[in-house]
């Protein structure tokens, strides 16, 4: 099966007009994890539908299931219960060497922190993405993105010798050069002051707006929630709002 058929075209239909493309979508999740008799319900039967083209923030306290959400939506764990699509198909029917490729090539996941290869420079960084994609034309793509991200300058620095709003501008430069159709960002500006935190918000709409990525990003940051299309609510693994 051919990952990037996921993310294939809708098929056209007289209303499809009026209907927008549901990219990703979770119905009715639980997560419960289990360490030795304890038991902690992270999601208690969340439902969303992430629109091609969108921005969506997920909101809510630290320990509300955000970044469980995030992990699920990446393949990186499996619901207890309910369902994740990718694009129509539900995760729960790829095989390992497929949810590899969705991880790989379909989407990017930025962290807070920790997103880069600390003994890799910018443009390596980027290149090592590109790699793992498949890719062709890497030298070129990973300069065009960082480029276009503004961050030409800093292609031979090490994460260790860049600010953590360029380390972000980095990976999500990396999405896009790989071109990712969905991005998911986990407190991407969690550890940043306003004004880089600005910066990485101008990096993820134009990611959107030029490079045709859809973006889900959780964080407890009025400031990015107001950056958003559309926000959805968490407390205590329930979307409330």
């Amino acid at each position: 099966m051919e990952l990037r058929s996921l993310y294939r075209e809708p098929e056209h239909h007289a209303e499809a007009d009026q209907v927008e493309w549901a990219l990703l979508e979770l119905h009715d999740v639980f997560k419960i994890f289990h360490s030795g008799p304890v038991e902690t319900v992270a999601l208690r039967g969340v439902s969303l539908k992430l629109q091609e083209g969108e921005l969506m923030a997920i909101l809510g306290p630290s320990g509300c299931g955000k970044s469980t959400l995030l992990s699920l939506a990446a393949a990186l764990v499996e619901p207890s219960a309910g369902e994740i699509r990718a694009n129509g198909t539900s995760l729960a029917r790829l095989d390992e060497d497929e949810l590899a490729r969705y991880r790989a090539c379909d989407i990017a996941v930025v962290f807070q922190s920790d997103n880069l290869w600390p003994t890799l420079t910018a443009r390596e960084n980027v290149e090592l993405a590109l790699q793992l994609a498949g890719a062709d034309h890497i030298p070129d793509r990973a300069a065009a993105a960082l480029d276009s991200f503004g961050l030409s300058r800093r292609a031979d620095n090490y994460p260790s010798g860049v600010s953590g709003g360029e380390q972000q501008r980095v990976a999500i430069a990396a999405a896009a050069a790989r071109e990712a159709k969905l991005l998911l960002a986990d407190e991407p500006t969690g550890e940043l002051d306003v004004g880089n935190e600005k910066l990485v918000l101008e990096a993820l709409e134009r990611l959107r707006s030029e490079h045709d990525v859809t973006v889900l990003v959780v964080t407890h940051s009025s400031g990015v929630a107001a950056a958003a299309d559309r926000v959805i609510q968490m407390r205590d693994g329930r979307r409330v709002a």
